[in-house]
């Protein structure tokens, strides 16, 4: 429903407008997510692959900076999450920023955050499959099995999940995360205790001296720093989910300030604190992106099966992600198609109240990734990757965009702000979404994969344009039958 259906309805008819959600997407849920499985969610969009795996190559090229990088797009990250924090509390929805994309920026807005929110979980879902893939294919036992037979099993069991119930969900991504947490606590602790005992690692002696005399916090110059940036930022992918949680939970005003929150020091714990530590244990020319660097640590010092336990850590952070794409998926392609601006079909729900709909279409192009892992099983990560990026950064852009006029609306008297807000509005949107922008425009100092990915832009914009041409009359229609429906 459009910004000017919703205000015109509320003004007609409030005690109508009071019965019926603001969003129509958000009827028919359950609340069935408890606070332990929200303040969980929020952790498993902390904490990925992309610290698990993906620190290993960025320390070899940026060495200890790469704490400094991952200082700086937490906070940014944390201002995105703040923002939307601030906007769930105005008005819970399990459309989340789609909702209030379109409250605020129009169906077009919210047909474009959709879409592009759509673009980066099923590309990621696509490389979540190749990764697991990848990863089950370290254990002998599984090396004869065709890479896309694994992602295929990896797919259909993920699937029968999300279909069950949200609570099935949650629980899955709570024990997720309770692995996640625990292997980085693990390591953490070791970390310190050969720090602490100047215990030897690969032949050298733990501390400061491990950066100093390896080229110091910047061995290469800023400009690799500066480079790893826009992976950074897609290591961080998935925190937006709290607020999609937070309309299938019974208490949001109470669960979702304590898990955003709860993200700062999350951050700087498990990212910033993990990073200083591999850092001072190892030189960053030791790490490489083929290994997890957690792994390298530990085989240096002779910890048996280091490498087993660790790739199937990596393997659960994969498979809580492919969870996680296929839940929110699912409920932004339902409050769009409640909208006329997806497929009629992705709003169906089942008994369990769960948008089945929407998730099989993720589904189905998660399938087209199988594909991809069985024509070109080398390159399927990488092409998938860069493609979800430009997903990722419209998202958090968009949002930060929503709670721009969100701040100006409430100025104006239209809307109130809660209690749990961004501080330093407007500033704060603005440099965040200067500083989104900029790390798009890094992609293009890397020849091999950015720079073509960038070129996909323009593709995408006429396939947005395209797409909204052809369904703006639906979505017309619909907006007209809803307000009749408030005024009637």
């Amino acid at each position: 429903m459009s910004k000017d259906a919703v205000n015109t309805a509320a003004a007609a008819s409030p005690s109508d407008a009071a019965k019926v959600p603001a969003d129509a997407g958000d009827a028919g849920y359950s609340k069935d997510l408890k606070a332990r499985h929200v303040n969980m969610i929020a952790i498993g969009g902390a904490i990925g692959t992309g610290l698990f795996l993906g620190a290993g190559g960025r320390l070899h090229n940026a060495g200890p900076a790469l704490a400094i990088a991952y200082l700086v797009c937490g906070i940014f990250a944390f201002f995105v999450v703040r923002a939307l924090g601030e906007l769930v509390l105005y008005r819970p929805s399990s459309g989340s920023f789609v909702s209030y994309a379109r409250e605020f920026l129009g169906e077009k807005g919210a047909y474009v955050a959709g879409w592009m929110y759509f673009l980066n979980w099923s590309t990621t879902g696509i490389a979540d499959i190749t990764a697991i893939a990848l990863y089950t294919h370290y254990w002998s036992l599984f090396t004869d099995i065709p890479q896309w037979v694994l992602a295929l099993a990896a797919l259909a069991v993920v699937l029968a999940v999300n279909l069950i119930s949200v609570k099935i969900f949650g629980e899955m991504e709570f024990w997720f995360a309770i692995i996640k947490v625990a292997t980085l606590v693990g390591f953490m602790l070791i970390g310190i205790f050969l720090l602490a005992t100047q215990h030897e690692v690969g032949g050298q002696t733990p501390g400061l001296s491990v950066i100093t005399d390896n080229g110091g916090v910047f061995p290469h110059g800023m400009m690799p720093v500066v480079l790893v940036m826009q992976g950074v930022i897609f290591a961080y992918a998935a925190l937006e989910l709290v607020g999609v949680a937070a309309g299938e939970t019974a208490e949001p005003e109470k669960v979702v300030p304590r898990a955003v929150n709860s993200i700062m020091w999350r951050v700087g714990l498990f990212y910033v604190g993990s990073v200083v530590l591999l850092a001072l244990l190892l030189p960053g020319s030791v790490y490489s992106a083929d290994q997890s660097p957690f792994v390298t640590v530990l085989s240096k010092i002779g910890v048996p099966a280091a490498g087993d336990v660790m790739n199937l850590v990596v393997l659960t952070a994969a498979m809580s992600s492919l969870n996680s794409g296929l839940y929110s998926t699912g409920r932004i392609l339902r409050s769009m198609a409640m909208a006329g601006s997806a497929p009629k079909f992705t709003a169906r729900m089942n008994r369990s109240q769960v948008p089945y709909g929407g998730i099989l279409l993720t589904c189905a192009v998660c399938v087209l990734g199988v594909g991809l892992n069985f024509l070109v099983p080398a390159q399927a990560f990488e092409i998938v990757l860069n493609v979800a990026s430009l997903g990722i950064i419209s998202t958090w852009v968009i949002i930060m965009i929503c709670h721009l006029v969100f701040v100006r609306r409430a100025k104006e008297g239209l809307v109130t702000r809660p209690s749990f807000r961004l501080p330093g509005s407007p500033v704060t949107e603005i440099t965040t979404i200067a500083f989104l922008l900029a790390c798009l425009g890094m992609m293009g100092n890397d020849p091999e994969v950015g720079r073509k990915t960038l070129l996909l832009v323009p593709l995408i914009a006429a396939a947005l344009v395209a797409g909204w041409y052809g369904i703006r009359r639906r979505v017309s229609q619909t907006a007209d039958r809803e307000l009749s429906q408030f005024t009637n």
